[in-house]
């Protein structure tokens, strides 16, 4: 069992691994939209590691299938079932309370910052914006709220919603998995011994994109949200 000795662990996806495996893996996939708090967890990150370590979080949870395959897909198909639900939660929260989002004044876990910028891509991107949300931080936390706030099509939302979903969390569990016995068998390197490279990487390539827009972007107005 792994224990928290600073705040560092929370952006440290192999200590969630370690501490919680299976089921909390799934709980901070679904936070991250369901409960519009949890743009600060690892996401990106977690599905890749979780990737490398596919094998042992599904043995030691669920018995483990005895294939490296199943037992990967089986670790991807939850979490993309953690991430749909998750996201179902954020759209029907934007459905019923979206709009007083914009009156809410900022605290420590949430900017109306965040809220502003996810309906700037959405408004940009339209119905796109559900699937390619999934592979931007802080964004996909915000996104399915504004879809609910703009009254998408609750059926194209979940078709949407369901696509982003399988395809975030299939490509980064795979990609680690399959990457580390790449690294292993040619090279002779265990990612597992360089995670802290790897979640750098990670890190800048997913926010890269965002920082590009905040700092080249330009000011821009505030969106004045729906009226009540």
């Amino acid at each position: 069992m792994e224990h928290f000795e600073s705040w560092k662990d929370l952006l440290n996806p192999e200590f969630y691994i370690k501490m919680g495996g299976f089921w909390l893996i799934l709980f901070i996939i679904f936070a991250e939209t369901g409960l519009f708090v949890g743009f600060f967890l690892p996401g990106d990150s977690l599905l890749f590691v979780s990737g490398i370590y596919a094998v042992e979080i599904v043995k030691e949870s669920l018995g483990g299938t005895g294939n490296d395959l199943l037992d990967t897909t089986l670790l991807a198909s939850c979490i993309s079932l953690a991430a749909i639900i998750g996201n179902e939660v954020g759209y029907y929260f934007g459905v019923k309370t979206g709009p007083a989002l914009y009156k809410r004044p900022d605290t420590m876990l949430f900017k109306k910052k965040y809220l502003y910028q996810a309906h700037d891509f959405f408004e940009k991107h339209g119905s796109m914006a559900v699937i390619m949300a999934r592979f931007l931080p802080v964004v996909r936390t915000f996104t399915p709220i504004v879809a609910g706030i703009v009254k998408m099509d609750k059926k194209r939302f979940l078709l949407d919603n369901i696509i982003g979903a399988v395809l975030w969390s299939f490509s980064l569990v795979f990609a680690g998995h399959y990457l580390d016995k790449v690294f292993k068998d040619q090279f002779g390197i265990d990612l597992k011994s360089h995670l802290e490279w790897i979640i750098i990487i990670l890190v800048l390539v997913t926010t890269l994109p965002v920082l590009i827009k905040f700092v080249f972007g330009g000011p821009k107005e505030e969106p004045k949200g729906p009226q009540a």
